[in-house]
């Protein structure tokens, strides 16, 4: 796999604009499940653009974003550059350069599956307060039953360029439960969406490091797919992107 803290170095534009939040309900479960208060902090790792990291500053707490991308990074500074409790940070999730015990919460969102599992697990350790929690967050497209999907699903497979060998969801049950450790973890899914044009559409693909980029040979037969499926499935001039957001937390054990 190609290094994988540079692969969105090209995207920021499209990530920036296309890419979905989080649902706000995930503060609530945070601040039940895993101690996140107004005074906590927190270390956002693969903190990319600011997406959740945002999320996590409405809360109050102070926040360290690492980011190993200089181009990701640069932008989530952009985003948040009138927030005084956030602390960007150049590092990664194996070497965070943080102190020790010094975090109430670890959290990552759309970004664990990028980690080098066992070294991250050994610096989370390190970094995470006595009794600190860990937070795993993805925004799953559901295509069980989704026609827009499933086509969808055929485009990435088809047309990406190492689509099958870097999606999140070859992060199964047992490696999130080898992960967290015998103690188990608790799990949460949340409702999220987006609607887009075909304009949008085309940029939150684009954002998808898998995507083949202008000048690949791949790269105009994909996007001529795409409005093809597009034409197919769309209403009212948009397709909806229904995610499942789910949550794993708990303690490292």
């Amino acid at each position: 796999m190609p290094d994988p803290t540079q692969r969105f170095s090209n995207r920021v534009e499209n990530y920036v604009k296309y890419r979905p939040g989080y649902p706000p309900a995930i503060l609530d479960l945070l601040t039940a499940k895993c101690g996140l208060t107004r005074t906590a902090v927190t270390a956002d790792l693969g903190s990319g653009t600011g997406i959740l990291t945002t999320l996590l500053l409405n809360n109050g707490g102070r926040v360290f974003g690492v980011e190993p991308n200089p181009e990701m990074r640069a932008a989530g500074e952009r985003l948040l550059a009138g927030c005084p409790n956030f602390t960007s940070v150049a590092g990664t999730a194996e070497a965070t350069t943080l102190p020790e015990h010094s975090l109430d919460l670890i959290t990552a969102g759309q970004a664990f599956h990028w980690f080098d599992r066992g070294k991250a697990r050994a610096e989370f350790l390190r970094i995470l307060k006595p009794g600190g929690r860990v937070a795993l967050l993805w925004n799953d497209r559901n295509i069980s039953d989704r026609p827009f999907f499933q086509a969808y699903e055929r485009l990435l497979i088809t047309y990406g360029t190492d689509y099958t060998a870097v999606n999140h969801k070859n992060v199964d049950q047992e490696i999130i439960d080898s992960f967290f450790g015998p103690d188990g973890h608790g799990q949460a899914a949340y409702p999220n969406d987006q609607t887009f044009d075909f304009a949008g559409l085309t940029g939150r693909l684009l954002s998808s490091s898998y995507a083949p980029e202008a000048g690949d040979p791949r790269h105009e037969p994909m996007l001529r797919a795409l409005q093809s499926l597009f034409a197919a499935h769309q209403t009212n001039g948009t397709v909806t992107f229904d995610y499942d957001t789910t949550v794993y937390y708990g303690r490292l054990s």
